[in-house]
């Protein structure tokens, strides 16, 4: 006999509403087609959310449709450069999040037009239309960083803030998974040249978060999970500086290459030529940015900002990281894990 009189799990407003209308409820995207935004959208569709995936080149997101049920993820067109678009591209949604960012500035793509002046049409058009804002920012955005990469995040956190006072800050700390810009970067490197630099010595510390985790952090904010008007900072199970990565890389892909310390002045006069390539492996700022640690701030465990906060047990590199690094071993030394 069923007990009845058993108190069940409670369930967010929001979750309770979109199980009695699936695909009724419309969450738009801004940047939804990038290695972050892809999951964020796969994400939401498994929650059963129409994902309108806001982007300069719509016709460059069809691979986003499989992700979700036949119309349920819709690419439209918006440039946070014109403020009508992004405006058009809010219509009818329920919930809006900007995942739009650059690692480094290259023409219009200025720090300035799209983590701060960007940031303010998305959060205009969020406010106009009533729509809950969830607003990607990174750990180490700060007013005063020397990086201009750091103050413009800082600049969108603040114009987020400011016209939706109850938008929810994701900061995540580096961003890991098999399309990331890091260890693929990194491993590339390791392939081709005998030593890897540690600028300013590696003694950098960061807290690497997946993919997937920082997806789901998204998901609960936008099924109402997150608590209005906070900053969440988003980090990995593990702290560990740039030189101990750079180690767990070389022995993931099984490669023994030189780690030599960098001045950060010698790091900033070979940035300034490699900022001349369309896709620079380094720049000026981002030598700047390894000035700083990257790891979520104990205020931020103490409040529960933090993906444990959201009831999210964050994932550790070692479950990840050997998925997809495979490829940069040796040829024919190593097979595929899944196939060992």
């Amino acid at each position: 006999m069923v007990d009845t009189t058993r108190e069940l799990p409670l369930e967010s407003e929001a979750a309770l509403v979109r199980r009695a209308a699936p695909m009724e409820r419309l969450v738009t995207v801004y940047g939804g087609s990038g290695f972050v935004g892809r999951h964020v959208v796969r994400a939401l569709a498994r929650l059963g959310w129409r994902v309108r995936v806001a982007v300069r080149r719509p016709d460059l997101a069809g691979h986003l449709q499989p992700l979700g049920a036949v119309g349920q993820i819709i690419p439209v067109q918006a440039n946070l450069r014109y403020p009508a678009s992004v405006l058009r591209a809010a219509e009818g949604a329920e919930v809006v999040i900007n995942l739009v960012g650059v690692l480094h500035e290259s023409g219009r793509q200025s720090f300035e037009a799209v983590h701060a002046f960007g940031a303010k049409q998305v959060a205009l058009a969020a406010r106009e239309v009533g729509a809950r804002l969830i607003h990607a920012s990174a750990i180490g955005a700060s007013a005063d960083s020397e990086a201009f990469y750091a103050r413009s995040k800082a600049a969108g956190e603040a114009a987020a803030l400011e016209t939706v006072p109850g938008a929810v800050v994701m900061r995540p700390s580096i961003v890991f998974g098999p399309e990331d810009d890091f260890f693929n970067r990194f491993a590339a490197m390791a392939r081709l040249s005998p030593a890897l630099p540690l600028i300013g010595g590696g003694g950098t510390r960061f807290q690497p978060v997946f993919v997937g985790d920082v997806a789901d952090a998204f998901a609960k904010a936008v099924d109402g999970q997150a608590r209005p008007g906070t900053v969440y900072e988003l980090g990995g199970p593990e702290v560990k500086t740039f030189k101990q990565l750079m180690e767990l890389l070389l022995a993931e892909i099984d490669r023994k290459r030189l780690l030599v310390p960098m001045p950060s002045g010698l790091a900033s006069f070979n940035a300034r030529l490699l900022e001349m390539l369309p896709n620079p492996l380094l720049t000026r700022d981002q030598v700047r940015l390894l000035g700083y640690d990257n790891v979520v701030s104990e205020a931020a465990k103490a409040e529960g900002r933090t993906l444990e906060g959201l009831g999210i047990a964050p994932t550790a590199l070692g479950a990840i990281l050997p998925g997809y690094l495979w490829r940069y071993r040796k040829a024919g030394q190593f097979s595929r894990p899944e196939a060992a």
